[in-house]
C-alpha cells in the first residue's frame, strides 16, 4: 500500500471515537450560524484533547488516554441513505487529486526506473470519509452516542425552561419507539447543559446569573457557559485570524447536520405522511410536532421515490438538487468563525476538555464499571443458571433458527438487555478509551458467546475487533491474529452479505498488514474483495475495486523485490475500475503510471490499449493535447493490430484532432503523425519536366526525377562538365565551379546551396510510408516553404525584405488535390514549386489534411469516438497538419576532431537560391536510329530550341565517344547538301563518275583543322555550329547531325551534354547543361583487316623510290540478324600526309565487290608517296585523300561526314597510344638510334573503306552505307578495324629476388631493323642461253641497296650459300655467285647504291637469285648486333636452253 500520513496506530484511535450528540434550541444555532457554522462544526476543530487523559479502570488502576479525540454531531433522525453516502464518496475521491508540483518517488527495480506517488491522499480521504460515514447498527456500538450537549443561549427569555425542553426532546427522540435512529450507547444517556453566550451583543451578568442557577440545578460538572462572538462580523477584514474550520468541512463529513447555508438542497422527511419538503439551512424556525426542524432527516436523506429498489447502480438516481461538491464551490467565498477572536478558540478548546474531563470521561468510566460488575456476577453463576438467567433475560429474543436460516444476514437478533450485548458493550467502551488489554478479553468472551449461538453477524463483529485490540495492545503481548480478520471477512461477505462491514475489515486489516511489511498477505485481501459478486454492483462496486486495486499495486511495487510488472498490471486494472466508477482524472493517472513499465518493452499490443485509453480519458477530461499524443503513439508505432482496430484507432485519433484544432483555428499548423515521412530520401529537381517523344521527334533525356541514381554516371557527367568548362576558361577549371545538379537526392553533394531560376519549377520529391493496415487520404497536399526576397546583383543599397511565407506573387504552390496511399504502402509524391522573384527560399515541409477511408464497423468495443458517427468517408473528418523534412547531413570525418566525435555537415538540398533569368535550351532529335550496324553511317536532325526569354550562346557538345557523331565540317563546301545528290539519298557527298576511268585513284586534300580537330584541341568538344552562333528567345535551328555505329557489337550508351551559356553575364550561374544519352544497339556487319609492305620496284612513275603494296582482307560476319542480304564495297580511299593509294592491284575482273554472307574478300593496292607539292610540312593538319572507286559513284572522301569519321578515329587512335608510357633511355645516343631504325619502319597510311549493304525491311529493300577505318603504323604489321581482345597473360611464376637489370633494353627489335636496307635484284625474268654450246651460263645480276633511315648505315652483303637445311639446296639448285663473295659498303643517308653481280647456272630451270644476305648496322653504333635483312619475295628467274 502507498504511504498515508497516518501511522495505523493513529489512524484506528482516531476512526473510533466517542460519539457525542448535540441538540441545540433555535437561538443558540442562531449564534452559532453567525459563524455560517452549526454548533457541531464550530466544535470540530477542537475536539482533539490537547493532554493526556487519565481514568480508572475497573480494578481502580490507572489508565492513560494519549490523543483523545470526540465527535460531537446534531442529531439526525434518519440514517443516512446508501446512495447519498455513494455519491459523497465518489465527491471525496474526485475532488482529491495529486498536489501540483508533487515530487514523485523514484523506484529502481531492475531495468526500470518509475516516477511513483508515494502517497495516495484520496485513498486516505475515502477511507476517513467510509469510517465516519459508517451508519450505526444494532450488533456494535462503536458509533452510538454516549452523550448529548443540550445548548442552550443566554439571550432566550427562559433558558432554563428551554433547557428542560430540551431535555424531554432528548429523552423522546432516544424513549420512543417512533425514533430508530439514531442509536444511543445506554438508556441513560450522560446531558450535558451548554449556555452559549454572545459576548458582543448579550448581557454578561445575565449569563453569568443564569450559569450559576443551572450549577445550582445540574451541578457543576453537568454544564458550561461558553462565551463566543467576541467580536462583530462587520470587523472582519479589519484583521486576519486564522480559520481552522475549512479542512474539516471540505471533506463534508457524514456527521455534518445540514447542507451549507446556501446550498439549495432539499430533502423529503420519510416521517410525515404529507411528505412535506423542508428547507435545511437551519434558520428556519418552523417546529412540528414539537420536533426542531434541524434534526428531522439526515442530510443526506433522498426521495424515496429515487430508490424505490434500493438500488446501488450509480449517480443517476441521486435526485438532491445539488451535489455537495456544488454546495462546496458555493461556499469557497464564506469566512468561517468571522465574530471569533482567538479568545473564543481558546474558550471552546477549554469547553471541550472540561466537557471531557468532568463529564464524558467519569461518565464512560462509571459504565464501565457497571458493566464490569455483571460481567463478575455472571462469572460467579454455574452455566446452566447463567443459561436460565439468560432465557429469563432474553425473554424476547427471536427464537433458534434452522441453519438455512442462519447463513442469512444476521442469523439471531439480540435484545438490547441481552448479557451477550453488555459484554459488547463493555468492549467497545474500553477500546473507545484505548484500554484495549481489557476490550481484547471482552471481545473474545463475546465471540464464544455468538459463535456458540450461531450468531453469526455478533460474531464477525466481535473477531474483527478482537483482531484490532489485540494488534493495538501496547507492548504486543500477543501476535496480531490476521485469521480473526479473515474469518470476520468472509462471514461479512458470504454469510451476511453485508459488503460494507467486510470492506471495513479489509481496510483495516491491510493497513496492519502493511504496518508489518507483510505486502503480500495485504495485496491478497484487497484483490480478494474487487471480484464481482452480484450482491455488490454498480459504481461503488467500481470505486470500492478501483482503490483496493490501486493500493494492491503499491502493496507490489513497496515489497522488498518490487514485483514491477504486477505492479502495472493492477493499476491498469485499477484504471479501468475508476473510469467505470466515473473517476476519470484517477483512471487517466493510473493508465499513465503503468504505461512507464509497458512502454518501450515490445508489448505493443498492451501499449496501443493503454496509449487508447488515455486518450480517451484525456479527451473526456478535455486534456486534448495529452489525448493527441497518446493517439499519436498509437499510430506511428508499428502497429500489431487488425486493420479494423486501426482503422479505428485513426478514427478516434482525428476526432479528437478535430476538436483540438477548432479550439485554436488561427495557431500554428500541429505535427501529424501519419503517414511516414523519410526525410534523407527526399528528392529535389530543378527544372521543367522532360516533354514526352512527339512522332520522330525525341526530347533529349535530360534528368529527371524517374532515373535512378548512379555514381559511375554522375562521376562520367562531371567530367564531361568539368572539360568544357575548361575548354571555355583556356584550359583551366575556375575555383569556384562547382558541377551543375538539377536533381539532388542523399547521394549527391548537398553542402552548398543549389542554384534554381527564377520562372523555372521546383520539384520536391516527398517519400511516403503508411504504415497502417487501413488506407491513409491526404487532400490538399502542398508545400511549405518561407521566402526571403534579396537582389544579387551586388547593389547593397536595398534594405533587407522580410521573410515571406504564404504569398503566391513571389512562390506559387502547386496542390494536390487528393493523394491516397494504400494500406502499408510506400508512394512518393512530386510537389512543385513555382519561384517569381530572386531571393532566397526554404522548404520546410508538406502540409495536408488526413482523412481516411471510413467503413460503418466497430471492431473491439470501441466504436465511434464520442460525437462521431461512422458513415461513409466525409469531408468533415479531415484534419489538417503539417511535418517538416529535417534532413540530416552527411556525417563528417576529414579532421581529427570530426573522426573523435559526432558531427554531421548541413545538407542544403531544400534551400535553394533563386537566381535571375538564364536561358533555357531544349534539344530534340529527329529520326535518331536505336539500332545500327558496326561503322554504318545514318543521318539524323537535331533541332535546338530556346524556350526561354533569353538569348543563349557559346553552344557546345561535349561526349566520351566523339567519333559516333558529327555536325559536319566548319565550312559549307565540306558539308554535304540536304537531301544528298546521291541516287539513294546517300548521307555521303557523291559525285557520278566515268565509268571507264576504273582502279584509278581520285585525289583531294582536306585539313583536320576544319573538321575541329586541330593541333592540342579538345576532340571530345565540339561547338554546335549555330547560325550567328546565337539563339534568341522562341528560336529554333535544325542541324544534320552524322551518327557512325560503333565497332564493337552490343548495346552502348553515349553521354551527350550540351553546354550553353547566357548573352549576359551573370554572377550566380556562368553556364546550363543539358544532358542526353543515346542508347544504341549495334549488330555485326564487316571485319577489315590490312597489311602494308615495301614493293620490289625501286622507282615509281616519277624516279623516286618508296612504292608499297596494301593488303586489303574484308569478311562479311554479320549473322543476317538485322535482315542483311550482302555487302558491297563500293569506294576504298586512302588519308595521309606522305602516302597516297595509286591504283587497285586487283587480279579479278569482278569490278563489283560483293560480299554474301561469311564471305571474305581480298583487296591489293599500290601505294605512292605524294608529290612534293602535296607534302605539307610535319605540323601541317593537310591530309591527302585519295578514293578508288569500284562503282559509278564517286564518294567525296576529304568531305563531312567521311571525312569528319576519319579524323574522329584518328584523334582517338592517338589519344590512345598517348596513354601508353614512353620508354626512357640511359643514353641519348642510343634512344636516337632506336629512333631512326623505328623510323624506317613507319608508315603513316590511313584506309576507309566505304561499303553499302541492302537490308531486307518489311518487304521492302533499303540500302544502308557505312564506313570502316583501318590506321597503318608499321611496315609488316597487320592493322584491324575493329578493337582486338587482349589475351589474358599467361600465368608466371613469383620471384622473390630482385632482377639485377632492371633497365629497359634500348635495343631495336629483329623486325625493325629488318626495314632498315631495303634490297631489289634487277634481272631478265628469262635468259636464253645454248648449253650445247657453252655449258656454263652466266647472268649479270644488279644488286640496288637503298638505305631507309637518314643515317649512315654499314652494310655486308654475303653471297655464300647458306647450307643448313637440305631445302636450301632444292630451292637454290645448282648456281653460284660469281666473283667477290662478300661486299661491305657505308651507305648514307637515303642513299641507293648498285652492285653488280653475276650468277653462273649450269642447267635449265627455275632458280631463286634471292640468296644474297644482307647485314646492316648503324656506323656510329657498336651496341647494335648485325642483323639479317629479309627479302620481300623470291627472286625467280627461268633459265632456258636454246
Amino acid at each position: 500500500m502507498a504511504q498515508c500520513v497516518q501511522s495505523v496506530q493513529e489512524l484506528i484511535p482516531d476512526s473510533f471515537v466517542p460519539c457525542v450528540a448535540a441538540l441545540c434550541s433555535d437561538e443558540a444555532e442562531r449564534l452559532t450560524r453567525l459563524n455560517h457554522l452549526s454548533f457541531a462544526e464550530l466544535l470540530r476543530p477542537f475536539s482533539r484533547l490537547t493532554s493526556e487523559v487519565h481514568m480508572r479502570d475497573p480494578n481502580n488502576q490507572l489508565h492513560v488516554i494519549k490523543n483523545l479525540k470526540i465527535a460531537v454531531s446534531n442529531i439526525i433522525t434518519q440514517p443516512p441513505h446508501p446512495g447519498a453516502i455513494r455519491k459523497l464518496l465518489s465527491d471525496v475521491v474526485s475532488g482529491s487529486q495529486p498536489a501540483e508540483g508533487l515530487v514523485a518517488n523514484v523506484i529502481t527495480a531492475g531495468d526500470y526506473d518509475l516516477n511513483i506517488s508515494a502517497t495516495t491522499p484520496w485513498f486516505e480521504s475515502y477511507r476517513e470519509t467510509f469510517l465516519q460515514s459508517m451508519p450505526a447498527s444494532d450488533h456494535e456500538f462503536l458509533n452510538h452516542y454516549l452523550a448529548c450537549m443540550l445548548v442552550a443561549s443566554s439571550s432566550e427569555a427562559e433558558p432554563v425552561e428551554q433547557f428542560s425542553k430540551l431535555s424531554q426532546e432528548q429523552h423522546r427522540i432516544q424513549h420512543n419507539s417512533d425514533y430508530s435512529y439514531p442509536k444511543w450507547f445506554i438508556p441513560n444517556t450522560l446531558k450535558y447543559y451548554v449556555l452559549l453566550h454572545d459576548v458582543s451583543a448579550g448581557d454578561e451578568q445575565r449569563a453569568e446569573s443564569i450559569y450559576e442557577e443551572m450549577k445550582q440545578k445540574y451541578g457543576t460538572q453537568g454544564c458550561y457557559l461558553l462565551k463566543i462572538n467576541s467580536r462583530t462580523s462587520n470587523r472582519a477584514s479589519d484583521e486576519q485570524i486564522p480559520d481552522p474550520w475549512s479542512q474539516y468541512l471540505q471533506k463534508n463529513s457524514i456527521q455534518n447536520q445540514e447542507s451549507y447555508e446556501d446550498g439549495p438542497c432539499t430533502v423529503t422527511s420519510n416521517k410525515n405522511s404529507d411528505s412535506n419538503l423542508l428547507s435545511l439551512d437551519g434558520l428556519d424556525n418552523e417546529v412540528k410536532d414539537g420536533l426542531p426542524n434541524n434534526f428531522r432527516a439526515h442530510p443526506l436523506q433522498l426521495d424515496p421515490s429515487s430508490d424505490s429498489s434500493n438500488s446501488i447502480d450509480g449517480p443517476d438516481h441521486v435526485k438532491s438538487a445539488s451535489s455537495l461538491h456544488e454546495a462546496k464551490k458555493t461556499n469557497t467565498g464564506i469566512i468561517h468563525g468571522a465574530c471569533l477572536t482567538l479568545t473564543d478558540h481558546d474558550r471552546i478548546r477549554q469547553f471541550i476538555q472540561e466537557f471531557t474531563f468532568r463529564g464524558l470521561l467519569p461518565h464512560i468510566e462509571k459504565t464501565i464499571r457497571q458493566l464490569n460488575d455483571q460481567l463478575i456476577s455472571r462469572k460467579g453463576l454455574s452455566r446452566s443458571l447463567f443459561s436460565a438467567t439468560k432465557k429469563w433475560f432474553s425473554g424476547s429474543k427471536v427464537p433458534e433458527k434452522s441453519i438455512n436460516d442462519l447463513k442469512n444476514t444476521s442469523g439471531l437478533l439480540y435484545p438490547p438487555e441481552a448479557p451477550e450485548l453488555q459484554i459488547r458493550k463493555m468492549a467497545d467502551l474500553c477500546f473507545l478509551v484505548q484500554h484495549y488489554d481489557l476490550a481484547y478479553n471482552c471481545y473474545h468472551t463475546a465471540k464464544k458467546d455468538f459463535l456458540n449461538d450461531q450468531a453469526m453477524l455478533y460474531a464477525a463483529g466481535a473477531l474483527e475487533m478482537a483482531a484490532v485490540s489485540a494488534f493495538l495492545q501496547p507492548g504486543a503481548p500477543r501476535p496480531y491474529p490476521a485469521h480473526y480478520m479473515d474469518t470476520a471477512i468472509q462471514t461479512y461477505r458470504d454469510i451476511c452479505k453485508n459488503m460494507v462491514l467486510a470492506e471495513r475489515c479489509v481496510l483495516l486489516s491491510a493497513e496492519i498488514l502493511k504496518s508489518q511489511s507483510k505486502y503480500s498477505e495485504a495485496a491478497a485481501l484487497l484483490i480478494r474483495l474487487t471480484s464481482e459478486q452480484n450482491t455488490w454492483k454498480g459504481m461503488d462496486s467500481d470505486l470500492r475495486s478501483a482503490l483496493l486495486l490501486e493500493q494492491a499495486a503499491h502493496c507490489f511495487i513497496n515489497m522488498k523485490s518490487p514485483m514491477v510488472r504486477k505492479y502495472a498490471f493492477h493499476m491498469i486494472l485499477a484504471g479501468h475500475r475508476f473510469s467505470k466508477a466515473g473517476q476519470k482524472k484517477h483512471a487517466l493517472r493510473c493508465y499513465c503510471q503503468a504505461m512507464q513499465v509497458y512502454k518501450g518493452k515490445g508489448w505493443s499490443l498492451a501499449e496501443d490499449h493503454i496509449n487508447f485509453t488515455i486518450g480517451r480519458q484525456s479527451y473526456t477530461l478535455r486534456q486534448l493535447d495529452n489525448a493527441v499524443s497518446a493517439f499519436r503513439h498509437i499510430l506511428i508505432n508499428e502497429s500489431k493490430q487488425s486493420a479494423a482496430q486501426q482503422g479505428a484507432f485513426l478514427r478516434e485519433y482525428l476526432y479528437v484532432y478535430k476538436n483540438v484544432s477548432q479550439l485554436s483555428p488561427d495557431g500554428p499548423l500541429p505535427q501529424l503523425p501519419l503517414p511516414y515521412i523519410n526525410s534523407s530520401a527526399t528528392r529535389v529537381f530543378f527544372g521543367h519536366d522532360r516533354r514526352p517523344a512527339d512522332g520522330e521527334k525525341q526530347a533529349a533525356t535530360h534528368v529527371s526525377l524517374d532515373q535512378e541514381y548512379d555514381y559511375e554516371s554522375s562521376q562520367q557527367w562531371r567530367e564531361l562538365e568539368e572539360q568544357v568548362v575548361a575548354l571555355v576558361n583556356k584550359g583551366v577549371i575556375p575555383s569556384n565551379f562547382h558541377p551543375t545538379q538539377y536533381c539532388l537526392n542523399s547521394y549527391s553533394d548537398n553542402s552548398k546551396f543549389p542554384l534554381a531560376v527564377v520562372e523555372e519549377p521546383i520539384t520536391v520529391e516527398v517519400a511516403f510510408r503508411n504504415p497502417l493496415k487501413v488506407p491513409l487520404l491526404l487532400t490538399d497536399l502542398s508545400l511549405l516553404w518561407k521566402f526571403q526576397p534579396k537582389d544579387f546583383s551586388g547593389k547593397n543599397n536595398e534594405e533587407v525584405k522580410e521573410l515571406v511565407t504564404s504569398e503566391p506573387e513571389m512562390i506559387g504552390t502547386e496542390v494536390i488535390s487528393e493523394f491516397l496511399i494504400n494500406s502499408e504502402e510506400s508512394k512518393v509524391a512530386r510537389l512543385k514549386l513555382f519561384p517569381h522573384h530572386i531571393g532566397e527560399l526554404h522548404i520546410l515541409g508538406v502540409v495536408y489534411n488526413l482523412g481516411t477511408i471510413q467503413s460503418s464497423m466497430t471492431v473491439d468495443g470501441i466504436g465511434a469516438p464520442p460525437g462521431c458517427h461512422t458513415e461513409k468517408h466525409s469531408l468533415s473528418m479531415l484534419v489538417r497538419g503539417r511535418q517538416d523534412l529535417e534532413i540530416q547531413g552527411p556525417r563528417l570525418n576529414n579532421t581529427k576532431e570530426e573522426k573523435t566525435s559526432i558531427k554531421y555537415g548541413p545538407d542544403r538540398r531544400l534551400d535553394p537560391i533563386i537566381t535571375e533569368e538564364m536561358p533555357l535550351l531544349e534539344v530534340f532529335f529527329i529520326h535518331f536510329p536505336t539500332g545500327l550496324l558496326c561503322g554504318e553511317i545514318r543521318k539524323a536532325y537535331v533541332e535546338f530550341v530556346n524556350v526561354s526569354k533569353c538569348p543563349l550562346t557559346g553552344l557546345k557538345v561535349v561526349s566520351k565517344r566523339p567519333e559516333f557523331f558529327t555536325f559536319g565540317g566548319n565550312t559549307a563546301v565540306l558539308t554535304p547538301l540536304s537531301p544528298s545528290a546521291s541516287e539513294n539519298c546517300s548521307a555521303y557527298k557523291t559525285v557520278v563518275t566515268d565509268s571507264a576511268s576504273v582502279c584509278t585513284a581520285f585525289t583531294s586534300s582536306a585539313s583536320s583543322v576544319d573538321f575541329g580537330i586541330g593541333v592540342g584541341s579538345h576532340p571530345e568538344v565540339i561547338p554546335v555550329p549555330l547560325p550567328d552562333t546565337v539563339l534568341l528567345p522562341g528560336a529554333s535551328v535544325q542541324l544534320p547531325m552524322w551518327l557512325r555505329g560503333p565497332d564493337e557489337e552490343g548495346v552502348h550508351e553515349i553521354n551527350f551534354l550540351f553546354y550553353y551559356e547566357s548573352v549576359k553575364k551573370l554572377p550566380k550561374i556562368r553556364h546550363r547543361i543539358l544532358r542526353h544519352t543515346a542508347v544504341i544497339c549495334t549488330s555485326r556487319s564487316l571485319n577489315v583487316r590490312a597489311t602494308v609492305c615495301r614493293s620490289n620496284s625501286l622507282e615509281d612513275e616519277e624516279g623516286r623510290g618508296g612504292n608499297m603494296l596494301v593488303f586489303v582482307d574484308v569478311e562479311n560476319v554479320n549473322t543476317s540478324e538485322a535482315g542483311v542480304k550482302e555487302f558491297h564495297i563500293v569506294q576504298v580511299s586512302s588519308s595521309s600526309k606522305h602516302w597516297k593509294l595509286h591504283k587497285s592491284v586487283n587480279l579479278s575482273e569482278n569490278k563489283d565487290a560483293k560480299l554474301g554472307s561469311r564471305e571474305k574478300g581480298k583487296f591489293c593496292f599500290k601505294a605512292i608517296r605524294c608529290k612534293e607539292k602535296e607534302v605539307a610540312t610535319q605540323s601541317s593538319e593537310k591530309y591527302t585523300f585519295a578514293d578508288i572507286i569500284f562503282g559509278n559513284e564517286q564518294i567525296i572522301s576529304s568531305a563531312s561526314p567521311c571525312a569528319d569519321f576519319f579524323y574522329r578515329s584518328l584523334s582517338s587512335e592517338l589519344k590512345k597510344s598517348q596513354v601508353q608510357p614512353s620508354v626512357h633511355t640511359e643514353k641519348h645516343s642510343a634512344a636516337d638510334a632506336v629512333r631512326l631504325i623505328q623510323k624506317c619502319s613507319a608508315v603513316d597510311l590511313n584506309v576507309v573503306i566505304l561499303w553499302k549493304a541492302y537490308v531486307v525491311e518489311d518487304s521492302k529493300q533499303l540500302i544502308l552505307e557505312g564506313q570502316h577505318h583501318i590506321i597503318l603504323h608499321t611496315i609488316g604489321k597487320e592493322a584491324f578495324s575493329y578493337p582486338q581482345k587482349q589475351e589474358p597473360p599467361e600465368m608466371e611464376l613469383l620471384k622473390f629476388f630482385r632482377s639485377e637489370n632492371t633497365t629497359v633494353s634500348s635495343r631495336p627489335s629483329v623486325e625493325q631493323f629488318s626495314h632498315l636496307i631495303k634490297t631489289s635484284l634487277h634481272y631478265p625474268e628469262s635468259f636464253n642461253h645454248p648449253f650445247h654450246q657453252k655449258s656454263l651460263c652466266l647472268v649479270p645480276v644488279t644488286l640496288l641497296l637503298s638505305n631507309c633511315s637518314e643515317a649512315d648505315v654499314d652494310v655486308i652483303v654475303d653471297l655464300r650459300h647458306k647450307t643448313t637445311s637440305p631445302e636450301s639446296l632444292e630451292i637454290h639448285g645448282s648456281f653460284t655467285w660469281l666473283g667477290q663473295t662478300q661486299y661491305k659498303l657505308r651507305l648514307k643517308g637515303e642513299e641507293i647504291h648498285s652492285l653488280q653481280l653475276k650468277a653462273c647456272f649450269v642447267h635449265t630451270g627455275v632458280y631463286n637469285l634471292g640468296t644474297p644476305r644482307v647485314f646492316a648496322k648503324l656506323s656510329d653504333q657498336l651496341t647494335v648486333v648485325e642483323t639479317s635483312q629479309q627479302n620481300s619475295m623470291p627472286a625467280l628467274i627461268i633459265i632456258n636452253n636454246v
